[in-house]
């Protein structure tokens, strides 16, 4: 097979993979994820309503789905499991305690669970303009423990806690709130310091020793989508990563020698951590094989916490490690250095959508050495085009002739028909980090940029910026040579824009202007390499 038929089958390869990709994409959204969107906002419902009907003296049932329990870790304890308990649906009189810290307001049930932590912050506003509450009624609650012995942990669910203090004020100093839970055979004493940026710390302590777990709860439900991931991630003492998704939890599993536990959506997440002395956790699946995770805890336990959202600054000054929160996908060792850059930058830009541009001049800047390449190979290529078809034509019976006459051609003008995708590809990774990064940075929740737009973690209100960026790219396409020389194939890479302009009419705004402020640079950097081009073309005749 000739050069030029390698890279035509390449290149429809490529375009079949972006059009089966956002095809997918696209029925995803319509087909699967706007009708279980729909479905779950009735069950809510539903849930809400039961939840109104709940005394504040009505307990969970517990469940004798033993196969359901977190196994214990070897030589930690000496039973098999822990009975599963259903959470319990959140009613105004079963709230204890209420604590107040500057970033958010937190209730704790009379189980001495934290039924619902409410983000005071002005920025954090759902669509109706209502504080951002990161749970839902019914759902495992953060803090809750169980009990390995059954019939503690039935009792444990009928009694309700007596707390010090029914409102704490943290927004200060940090604050002390004790939950007592006093049950037939023990007394279960938790204590909970609250410090003014959110975070707290918790200590779990029985009268007599008795095997317990402590859940860091059922992930924030805030944003779930299809962009970003959402579920378990577990930071281990070798600095590894494990991530367990929604949806894809088959059997329990237990973990030792762990620093963090976090339950997380798209922004926000629940969090147990302790970096001077390791933890046990234990994965198990509920009805939806979603992950629930289960801190092993044997008469004495403390940890420390946080529940809100994923804010890298935060995170950082509560303990360096406690970032990797933040996951970032594939790319991640990209897109951690580029965040801690954008973030740099922004503290002296000071607007977050400016900072977007900026980090896509200098990105852009950066790799003009390697688009100057795919560009310059690409305008060879297309001033070859009528050479190479006349050796086509030439040579259509002889494959061998063929292929040896068009490398000399290619050889003779310092053409290279891969030439044009190399450096592309090697701008993949870059294009994905920063993409990660814009998609999954809380930081831009609240940032306004210029007129219309007021939110860029949220997508464009009059759908400008996904209209120019698809302009924008139309334009690229009509200064960008075209090798293509399948008329099926020059249609279809036409189409591109017009599906990639609805592909982001629901993107945050701040990821769509990176992407229009990139195709923009990128027409700029072709007009150039076009006008020296046709000087050399002029001088040469």
């Amino acid at each position: 097979m000739s050069p030029n038929n390698n890279n035509q089958g390449m290149q429809k390869r490529m375009l079949v993979m972006t059009l089966v990709v956002f095809a997918f994409f696209l029925a995803y959204e319509f087909l699967v994820l706007k009708p279980q969107q729909e479905a779950k906002a009735k069950e809510q419902a539903q849930q809400t309503q039961q939840a109104q009907q709940v005394t504040s003296n009505q307990a969970p049932s517990i469940a004798n789905e033993m196969n359901q329990a977190p196994q214990m870790v070897q030589g930690d304890v000496n039973t098999n499991s822990v009975n599963v308990a259903p959470a319990l649906g959140l009613a105004p009189k079963n709230v204890a305690a209420t604590v107040t810290t500057n970033k958010s307001k937190y209730e704790i049930d009379n189980l001495g669970r934290i039924a619902q932590v409410t983000l005071l912050e002005t920025k954090y506003v759902n669509e109706d303009q209502k504080q951002i509450q990161l749970f839902d009624l019914n759902q495992l609650r953060p803090l809750e423990v169980r009990f390995s012995d059954a019939n503690i942990n039935e009792e444990a669910f009928k009694t309700n806690v007596v707390a010090s203090q029914a409102s704490v004020d943290a927004t200060q100093n940090k604050q002390e709130l004790v939950l007592t839970q006093t049950l037939s055979s023990v007394v279960v004493t938790k204590t909970l310091t609250f410090y003014p940026d959110g975070h707290y710390d918790v200590n779990v302590k029985t009268s007599t020793p008795q095997t317990f777990f402590l859940t860091t709860g059922f992930r924030p439900n805030v944003l779930v989508d299809m962009y970003a991931d959402h579920g378990a991630l577990l930071k281990l003492n070798d600095g590894t990563l494990t991530t367990f998704l929604d949806g894809d939890m088959e059997k329990t599993e237990s973990l030792t020698g762990v620093k963090f536990a976090s339950a997380f959506d798209r922004y926000y997440t629940s969090v147990l951590y302790n970096f001077d002395k390791s933890m046990s956790v234990s994965v198990m699946k509920d009805g939806n094989k979603d992950p629930q995770m289960f801190i092993h805890g044997n008469g004495d336990l403390t940890v420390s916490g946080y529940a809100g959202p994923k804010e890298h600054i935060l995170l950082h000054k509560l303990n360096p490690e406690l970032v990797d929160v933040i996951e970032y996908g594939f790319f991640t060792f990209l897109a951690k250095p580029m965040f801690v850059f954008l973030q740099f930058l922004q503290t002296y830009i000071g607007n977050w959508g400016w900072t977007i541009v900026a980090l896509t001049i200098i990105i852009k800047l950066i790799l003009f050495p390697l688009s100057y390449k795919g560009m310059v190979s690409m305008q060879k290529l297309k001033e070859l085009a009528p050479k190479i078809k006349d050796l086509q034509t030439k040579y259509k019976d002889d494959k061998q002739r063929q292929s040896a006459a068009m490398m000399e051609l290619y050889k003779k003008h310092g053409a290279n028909p891969m030439g044009g995708c190399l450096p592309l590809i090697l701008q993949i990774p870059v294009f994905f980090a920063i993409y990660r990064v814009l998609l999954n940075s809380i930081e831009l929740k609240g940032a306004e940029w210029i007129f219309w737009i007021h939110d860029l973690a949220e997508m464009d209100p009059y759908f400008v910026l996904p209209i120019l960026m698809g302009a924008s790219m139309f334009l690229q396409q009509k200064l960008t040579p075209n090798t293509l020389q399948d008329e099926m194939q020059k249609k279809i890479f036409q189409f591109l824009p017009v599906v990639f302009t609805f592909f982001f009419l629901w993107f945050p705004a701040g990821l769509t202007l990176y992407w229009f402020i990139n195709n923009v640079f990128t027409i700029g950097q072709q007009y150039y390499i076009n006008s020296v081009f046709e000087k050399q073309k002029a001088i040469k005749k």
